[in-house]
């Protein structure tokens, strides 16, 4: 037994202490019974008042954490007194009850028992709120101010201030409970008596209480019996407190009607902010000031909601197809004023946090304004124009915007610039927004029905005209400019660019003033770059083009490079600036001239002037919210996409494909037999038609490609995600300008053969027979020949055409491809000669010149490859033969380019081949045909 030693007993439910094995050096959670003492605390921030005594009887760590000082100061908190300003109410209850009851001497209460249950071994209210008694007193009347100081644990408290001078939220809430719970006998009154007992002054003689002051008394009465349950019996009083709080706020309504009705602003304000007070939307938990009661009928009874019927909608319709908004005009005049007249008094009678001024904008949007616009509206979809529609839409959209500025001014009334106004910009422009929402559906979808309508129309006008054209048909006149005939294309598309960006900047005009439809003053041609084209300031006939005169000191400037014009280009709007652009040099077509039609800058501008007004239509949206806020940038998107899209196969690939096939099918005009007329063959034109006109459409398309990117980074690139390569307008204008460098990398392959064949032609026709053969007493001729110089103006002339029209590499391909061709071209010439030895150093002359001009080309493949054809003439003036079969062996002479049986085939056509034959033979191949073959 002496092995065994007694255990010492403990004390159960003390101190035990948890900590969480995520924080080995966290603070420490104190466990009450099995739960953690913060849970404990949770429960007790949300039972009622009553059951917190309760609930610290089960043991000592309760009692010590319902004491705790973040539970009474989220009792206190709840109540709101310091953010909604309830310390004069509980001030004047502290007053009343002081009057109506003399102060007893402050008592001190301190604990002294040190056991787990001596703070319950009393049946008393140890709390101080007035929670014992009998259960006929339902805990309600039992008030001591000596009770304050009961229960306080460690705190030594003295009329809620403990000894070190500062003041705990228990003592507050203790203090605000009591004085509260005694305003509950009135809440037993009858109903018609609740008022009179609540706001009784404690004397004769003492002043009665303000309005505010008494919808301050009832809304903290209501928070404290609703958000606490400080009673038993709060539910039933807190019913009938909504009875009395009701009726008070009729009696609220009556009053602010006589102060209204007398123009008396005082006494509306004081009204209107007491009934604000008690309505709170936090307490309601609607959490929305358009159904306060009060700021609903005064809005309500405003005229402008019944003395609208003078304003007809229609009457900003001055024909069928003409809109002019002055009409409009009026009546939103009209609607400002007196958003501007009741808003001002709005603001200054109404609290600043119950909405009231946007509220009654949102009112006269819905109900004025609306009513007005939707007529309108429905008027212009019935006459089937969709572009009458949209620029109505655009329109209406634009006037009700003036109400967000007057709604701004009138917000910016009761408070300075830097503190928070009566309404934000957010605000009063959604009142806008939510007015035009039924609205915006149908105008999407017109949006991009009508302008892939226009967009059909162009192109299809555009493809009848030049279908229809035929070498029959009478001349058609152009106004584009022609770049081959111009002497710096490259300065005629800066001017042309100039003025299509200074035209950009116009602005557009939304709000039609007698503005004609698109089909009733179409626009067509370069003349679109007159600015009045794009001003929207007014219109002038399409035919009459422009003027010219040097008697306006605005005139515009237009410069082709080759000489000047001054036409008067300004238009009736004072704001459009004068502008540099090219002049339009009318052409008639002939054979082939159709070739440059098939792409237009005519096409080109209208599909973007289309786009242009569809754009700024819809910009005008851009920052609506919400779901209809995406389908607008989705709009946008899908405009530029279309114009892209309709411009590159519609009309771009449309028209390098006819192009190309037109120059499949072309051949070089007859010549005059040169063996007829020996001595003066025809001339032969250098001028491939087909391809010039072909050169001209590459100058055009890379136009139409300059144009496209001024407006992309002038007009969509602010609404396009440049960094998304997914974006649908990235990728559909990388799509437009690949297609573009396709189309014309194919119709440049096209335009070699074409050229090459008339290469051949012109080589063919102008060498006559005995052009390498001359006769023996012929002079010597050392320069080249008529087909070689032709030949070479030929290509000298149209690859000078195409330079500074397209890249360096295509360029350079292009040269490559047409010398490659070349020589295949001249091999295949001298095969068919023949030539005698004068005639050889006319082979030579010709060869040198093709050598000089290659070598302009700098293309060091093609000079090297010329300079061995160059070495291969002189086959053609060797006498000896033997010396001959040497060089024709000698393969290391021309660079290893042509092997000796290629140049046997050329030797061949030596006038005297067969003189020779055998000799060369011989010494090429060692063969002696008579020696070393037998015939049987």
């Amino acid at each position: 037994m002496d092995k065994f030693k007694a255990l010492e007993p403990v004390k159960l439910h003390q101190g035990s202490t948890i900590r969480s094995k995520n924080t080995a050096s966290g603070p420490a959670s104190t466990l009450i019974g099995k739960l953690p003492s913060s849970l404990h605390l949770v429960i007790l921030h949300y039972i009622p008042v009553p059951d917190v005594p309760a609930y610290a009887r089960a043991n000592r760590a309760l009692a010590r954490l319902s004491t705790s000082e973040v539970l009474w100061e989220h009792h206190y908190v709840l109540l709101g007194i310091d953010r909604y300003g309830f310390g004069p109410v509980l001030d004047e209850l502290e007053s009343r009850a002081r009057q109506e009851v003399p102060e007893q001497p402050p008592t001190l209460t301190v604990d002294v028992a040190d056991d787990d249950f001596g703070d319950f071994t009393s049946g008393t209210d140890t709390f101080g709120l007035g929670l014992g008694g009998s259960a006929s007193q339902s805990g309600l009347f039992s008030t001591s101010y000596s009770e304050v100081g009961n229960f306080v644990g460690s705190d030594t408290v003295m009329h809620g201030t403990n000894v070190l001078g500062t003041t705990s939220f228990r003592a507050l809430y203790i203090r605000a409970h009591k004085l509260l719970k005694s305003l509950a006998p009135a809440l037993l009154e009858p109903p018609h008596q609740i008022l009179t007992s609540l706001f009784r002054p404690a004397t004769a003689s003492a002043p009665l209480l303000s309005l505010l002051h008494r919808s301050k008394t009832l809304r903290l009465l209501h928070r404290f019996l609703s958000l606490l349950e400080p009673l038993r019996s709060a539910p039933s009083l807190l019913s009938a407190l909504r009875s009395a709080s009701d009726r008070f706020d009729a009696t609220l309504l009556s009053a602010f009607d006589i102060a209204d009705g007398n123009a008396n602003e005082a006494g509306m304000r004081e009204a209107a902010e007491a009934s604000w007070e008690i309505w709170d939307p936090h307490d309601s938990g609607s959490g929305a000031t358009a159904e306060w009661e009060m700021g609903r009928v005064w809005a309500e009874k405003r005229e402008i909601f019944y003395v609208t019927s003078s304003h007809k909608p229609l009457d900003n319709f001055t024909s069928e197809d003409t809109l002019n908004f002055e009409a409009m005009d009026t009546f939103m005049a009209f609607v400002l004023d007196a958003l501007r007249e009741h808003g001002s008094r709005a603001v200054r009678v109404f609290p600043r946090d119950a909405g009231v001024l946007l509220s009654f904008a949102d009112h006269i949007a819905a109900e004025v304004v609306s009513e007005y616009i939707t007529p309108l509206l429905t008027h212009a979809r019935s006459l089937a124009n969709g572009a009458l529609f949209l620029k109505a839409a655009a329109a209406c959209f634009r006037e009700a915007w003036r109400m967000v500025d007057t709604l701004l001014e009138l917000a910016s009334q009761r408070h300075p610039p830097n503190e928070r106004g009566e309404v934000t910009k957010t605000q009063a422009e959604d009142v806008v927004y939510r007015m035009f929402e039924p609205n915006m559906d149908e105008y999407l979808d017109e949006e991009i029905d009508s302008l892939k309508h226009i967009f059909e129309q162009t192109c299809r006008d555009w493809e009848k005209k030049t279908t229809l054209h035929t070498d029959a048909s009478p001349p058609l006149v152009t106004q584009q400019p022609t770049f081959l005939a111009s002497s710096s294309p490259a300065r005629l598309k800066s001017n042309v660019l100039s003025t299509f960006t200074n035209l950009l900047l116009i602005p557009v005009s939304i709000v039609p003033r007698t503005v004609e439809t698109v089909s009733g003053a179409a626009v067509h041609g370069i003349a679109m770059l007159d600015p009045r084209r794009w001003g929207g300031a007014g219109q002038i006939n399409a035919s009459e083009g422009y003027t010219k005169g040097t008697d306006s000191a605005n005139a515009v400037l237009w410069d082709d490079g080759d000489n000047l014009e001054v036409t008067n280009e300004q238009g009736d709007d004072a704001t459009a600036p004068a502008t540099t652009s090219v002049a339009p040099r009318p052409s008639r077509i002939s054979s082939y001239d159709n070739l440059q039609l098939l792409l237009s800058l005519d096409v080109t501008l209208e599909l973007i002037h289309a786009t242009r007004e569809s754009l700024k239509r819809v910009e005008i949206f851009v920052n609506y919210p919400g779901t209809y806020g995406i389908r607008v940038r989705e709009t946008i998107e899908e405009v530029a996409s279309e114009l892209l899209g309709i411009l590159g196969e519609r009309h771009v690939r449309a028209g390098f494909e006819s192009a190309i096939t037109q120059m499949r099918a072309y051949q070089p005009p007859e010549l005059s037999d040169p063996i007829s007329e020996p001595e003066e063959p025809a001339p032969a034109s250098t001028s491939v038609a087909p391809l010039v006109q072909f050169f001209e459409l590459v100058h055009i398309g890379d136009m139409i490609q300059s144009i496209v990117q001024v407006y992309f980074d002038k007009e969509l690139a602010p609404h396009v995600d440049l960094t998304d390569f997914l974006n649908p307008v990235v990728r559909e204008k990388k799509r437009f300008e690949n297609l573009l460098d396709d189309s014309v990398a194919k119709g440049l392959n096209a335009g070699i053969e074409v050229l090459m064949n008339q290469v051949d032609h012109i080589i063919t026709a102008l060498t006559p027979p005995r052009t390498y053969y001359p006769p023996e007493d012929a002079p010597l001729l050392l320069g080249p020949s008529k087909g070689c110089t032709e030949a070479i103006k030929c290509l000298e002339e149209h690859i000078r055409l195409l330079q500074g029209n397209v890249n360096r590499e295509v360029l350079e391909v292009f040269e490559g491809e047409v010398g490659v061709r070349l020589i295949g071209i001249l091999q295949k010439h001298i095969k068919r000669q023949i030539i005698s030895l004068n005639g050889g150093f006319q082979v030579i002359a010709d060869l040198n010149t093709y050598h000089t001009f290659i070598s302009s080309l700098k293309i060091q493949s093609l000079t090297s490859d010329f300079a061995n054809l160059k070495m291969l003439g002189h086959v053609f003036i060797v006498e000896d033969a033997k010396d001959l079969a040497q060089i024709v062996r000698d393969v290391t002479r021309y660079g290893g380019a042509y092997r000796p049986e290629d140049i046997y085939e050329f030797i061949q056509r030596r006038s005297d081949w067969k003189k020779i034959e055998k000799v060369v033979d011989k010494t090429m191949y060692n063969l002696n045909l008579r020696e070393d073959c037998i015939i049987s």
